[in-house]
């Protein structure tokens, strides 16, 4: 996780202080969408996808999580509070786990902890606003670029001829990402291979020409910190 968008070391201490640690196994969710919210988690270890069901019945993915995210936060200081999105386990994963009314009482306790939480909320809602910014503008190819980019900004590793995206991804998995269908993004992903943007092996791609990806879409070159999966 980049530092621009970690979770502030003040806030994490709050989780880890009161050592409530939850394993929760691959394929399972951690909560579910609509489902009545009382807790929210820090991941200490394993990966979690956070994604929301579209009017259709599409799953469409908004983040990856990792160690140190923290996940649930969108429910705070709501009364009757419940699950805007759901978190599937991608990877077995361990959660610190900090009751929603304890986290309410430490940041009506402190000024200074709830301006820091401000911000990273902000940059979590900026994210997801250039992402449904890109959905809209630009369509299911552009969508699918604009995951691309994204992928290389959070998972990028340079190589020799490119950019290694090193998390591995289904073209299904993708799809949900792009609020499209696998089918779409196979003929998509066939369409930049012959032009040599892109190759794939074994579920993971390698960027050749990140500049084609951009101009296709009029990349704005929003910062790191915003143009993110994770």
């Amino acid at each position: 996780m980049s530092e621009m968008t970690e979770v502030p070391s003040e806030i994490k201490q709050l989780f880890i202080e009161k050592n409530t640690v939850r394993t929760v196994k691959k394929g399972t969710f951690l909560f579910q969408e609509g489902k009545n919210a009382r807790e929210l988690y820090l991941i200490k270890s394993g990966r979690v996808q956070i994604s929301k069901v579209i009017p259709d019945g599409r799953e469409l993915s908004l983040r990856i999580c990792s160690k140190d995210d923290v996940i649930g936060e969108l429910t705070l200081f709501t009364k009757e509070a419940y699950y805007m999105l759901s978190a599937r386990i991608i990877e077995d994963t361990d959660v610190y786990v900090l009751p929603k009314e304890a986290f309410e009482e430490r940041l009506s306790q402190n000024g200074d902890l709830t301006i820091k939480w401000l911000k990273w909320i902000q940059l979590q809602n900026q994210q997801n606003q250039t992402k449904f910014r890109d959905l809209i503008l630009h369509g299911k190819k552009g969508a699918l670029y604009s995951t691309l980019i994204r992928m290389t900004n959070s998972y990028g590793k340079s190589v020799e001829h490119g950019i290694l995206i090193d998390l591995p991804l289904t073209n299904q998995e993708l799809a949900n990402f792009c609020g499209s269908s696998r089918e779409v993004v196979n003929r998509l992903l066939s369409e930049l291979k012959k032009e040599n943007v892109l190759v794939s092996d074994r579920g993971y791609i390698t960027i050749l020409d990140l500049d084609y990806l951009k101009d296709e879409i009029d990349c704005e070159n929003c910062p790191v910190s915003i143009c993110r999966i994770d």
